[in-house]
C-alpha cells in the first residue's frame, strides 16, 4: 500500500492563523513529506466553503509544489467537472504534467454542494452526463489529431488543448466515488476509484467489492481511500489530541453536505443511505465512532499498521492521510509525519 497526503485546508477557529499562513504551513509540510519518502499528494477542490475548506484553486497550488518538490505525485483531488469547461481543465492538466516533469494524478468527480452548483449555473441533474462527456473530450485532447467533438453539453470544431501532458497516454485518472453506481462506471472506464470520507467502511467495502468485480482493465485496479490519520510514539496524546480534531472536521463535513442529505438533488438519490449515519453522527463524532466507521487511523505505530493492514487486505492500494484531520497545528503535523515516515513507511515497504 502506497501513503499519500490529503489537504482541505481548513481554517479551525483554535487555530490563530491567517490563510497565508495555513497555505505557507500546507506548503511546507509537503515539501517535508517529499523529503522523507511519502508518496503523493492530494488537493480538493472546494468552493464557498468557510471554515472547512480554503482550497479552491489546487492546480495553482501544484504549480508551487511542482517546483518546490522532486519524488512526490501531484494529485488534483478531485476537479468537479460540471462546474468547468473540459477544454480548460484539459489545459490545466496539460501544464502541471509539464511544470511536475510527469508526476500528475488527475481526480474527477461531479461535486456535491448545492450552493457550489448555483454558484457556477450547472444543474444536478445533468451532472453525471457532464462528467461522461467531459472525460471523453479529456482523453481526446491527449490523442495527435485535433478534437471534434459534438455532444449533449459541448461543440469542438478541430482544437488542440496546449500544452499537452507528458505522461502517457493520459496522466492517471481517477474517479471521486460515492454511489455504488459510480463505482460501477469507473471500473468500466478504466479509472482508479477514490473514496471516502462520506461513508462508513462497511458500506464503502461492499462498493469496492462491486468495483473489483466490474474492472476489465489491463492493470490491476487502483483504490484510494481517504482516512483521518494521527500517528505518534505516545498513545495517549495521539488520541488527546485527535479528537477534538476530528470531531470538529467531521463536524464540519456534516454541516456542508447537509443540503444533499436533506434534499434529495435530482441524480444523488443515493446520499439518502446516509441519512442514519448522519443522525448517529450527530449524537457526537467521538474518536472511538469515527475507528469503528473506518474514517480515522489514531494511535502509535504499531496500531495504526495494525488498521492499515485490514484496509490493504480488503484492496485498497492507496490511503489518502489527512493528518489530524486538517485541524491541528503544523507542529503536531510534521511531528506526526516525522514518525510515520520512521516507524510506518518501512514496515509497508518490507510488508509489500
Amino acid at each position: 500500500m502506497l501513503l499519500d497526503l490529503f489537504y482541505e485546508l481548513a481554517m479551525p477557529p483554535w487555530i490563530a492563523r491567517s490563510e497565508a499562513q495555513a497555505y505557507d504551513d500546507a506548503l511546507a509540510e509537503i515539501e517535508l513529506a517529499d523529503r522523507l519518502g511519502f508518496h503523493g499528494v492530494w488537493l480538493v477542490e472546494h468552493h464557498l466553503m468557510p471554515g472547512y475548506s480554503h482550497l479552491s484553486k489546487p492546480d495553482l497550488l501544484l504549480a508551487a509544489l511542482a517546483r518546490r518538490t522532486t519524488r512526490l505525485r501531484l494529485g488534483l483531488g478531485v476537479i468537479p467537472l460540471p462546474y468547468h469547461h473540459p477544454l480548460h481543465v484539459a489545459e490545466r492538466i496539460g501544464t502541471l504534467d509539464v511544470l511536475s516533469a510527469g508526476r500528475l494524478e488527475v481526480g474527477i468527480g461531479r461535486g456535491f454542494s448545492p450552493q457550489e452548483y448555483a454558484a457556477f449555473g450547472a444543474e444536478p441533474a445533468h451532472s453525471r452526463t457532464l462528467v461522461e462527456e467531459s472525460l471523453a473530450i479529456l482523453r481526446a485532447c491527449a490523442a495527435d489529431a485535433a478534437v471534434v467533438h459534438e455532444g449533449r453539453h459541448f461543440r469542438l470544431e478541430g482544437v488542440r488543448a496546449l500544452p499537452r501532458p507528458l505522461q502517457r497516454p493520459y496522466p492517471p485518472l481517477w474517479s471521486a466515488a460515492v454511489s455504488p453506481e459510480t463505482f460501477e462506471w469507473a471500473a468500466a472506464e478504466g479509472l482508479g476509484v477514490l473514496a471516502g470520507p462520506f461513508k462508513p467502511w462497511a458500506m464503502i467495502a461492499a462498493d469496492l467489492k462491486r468495483y473489483r468485480q466490474a474492472w476489465r482493465g489491463a492493470h490491476a485496479p487502483r483504490i484510494g481511500m481517504t482516512v483521518a490519520m494521527l500517528c505518534l510514539s505516545d498513545r495517549k496524546r495521539a488520541r488527546t489530541l485527535a479528537g477534538p480534531a476530528l470531531r470538529w472536521s467531521y463536524g464540519e463535513l456534516l454541516r456542508v453536505t447537509a443540503p444533499v442529505l436533506e434534499r434529495l438533488l435530482p441524480s444523488y438519490e443515493h446520499m439518502q443511505q446516509l441519512g442514519r449515519f448522519r443522525r448517529l453522527f450527530r449524537l457526537g463524532a467521538r474518536l472511538s465512532l469515527l475507528e469503528l466507521a473506518g474514517l480515522a487511523i489514531v494511535g502509535t505505530p504499531s496500531e495504526c499498521l495494525a488498521r492499515i493492514a485490514r484496509l490493504r487486505e480488503a484492496g485498497v492500494t492507496h490511503l489518502l492521510c489527512s493528518i489530524g484531520a486538517g485541524a491541528l497545528p503544523t507542529e503536531v503535523v510534521r511531528e506526526s509525519l516525522q514518525c510515520i515516515a520512521s516507524e510506518v513507511l518501512p514496515q509497508l515497504a518490507h510488508s509489500g
